[in-house]
């Protein structure tokens, strides 16, 4: 996001790209459709391509407007996804609890975004979702998962979409995340444009 004007006015909307990503069945349209609509969307096609829901809401007394992309998971669409990642602010890595192969995909997604998101820097604004914790038979336990989230400094989350266990703070804490490097972008920005504007009247010489 390019910032306007002089000044970041805390009562001006703000608006942020959000994607999610990760395999394919780990309920990432499930998850956005309860954060958006407060709905579980039980419709098992799979997303081609992406596909685009929009959140409002306050942070910090910040107006934002999450501009949500979810992404189709098959490997096969894997080159097409990644050209949606451009201009994110903030990344959703979501894996399935009771699929081990999808938390085991999770370094390769990360990776893979993280390249594709030049110039930013490792620390990008992520949150990981482990979904479908409603469901008896988990494969992947909930220690692993914080372990590999903690090594990387990700928060971590064990979210419902069936449910609607921890999915909304999950969504608003990477928003918040998001919006604190998108004003600290901005600051940048400011103090960059302030140091090429000179300051200092040429001393006249004496002699």
């Amino acid at each position: 996001l390019v910032p306007q004007g002089p000044s970041m006015d805390a009562s001006k909307k703000v608006d942020l790209k959000i994607i999610i990503i990760g395999a394919l069945g780990v309920g990432k349209t499930s998850l956005l459709h309860q954060y958006v609509h407060k709905t579980f969307y039980e419709d098992y096609r799979t997303t081609l391509g992406a596909s685009i829901l929009t959140k409002v809401l306050a942070v910090d007394n910040t107006p934002l407007k999450l501009q949500i992309w979810d992404t189709g998971g098959q490997e096969r669409f894997r080159s097409m996804v990644s050209t949606f990642y451009k201009g994110s602010d903030g990344c959703l890595l979501a894996f399935d609890v009771t699929d081990r192969e999808s938390f085991e995909a999770l370094d390769n997604w990360r990776d893979d975004f993280l390249e594709k998101v030049i110039p930013r820097e490792q620390d990008f604004p992520m949150v990981v979702l482990g979904n479908k914790i409603d469901i008896c038979d988990r494969q992947v336990p909930k220690e692993i998962a914080s372990a590999w989230c903690k090594e990387k400094d990700i928060p971590y989350f064990e979210v419902s979409a069936k449910n609607d266990i921890n999915v909304a703070e999950a969504f608003e804490t990477l928003a918040k995340q998001a919006l604190t490097t998108y004003k600290g972008i901005f600051e940048s920005y400011l103090t960059d444009s302030i140091k090429l504007t000179p300051s200092d009247k040429p001393k006249k010489s004496c002699c």
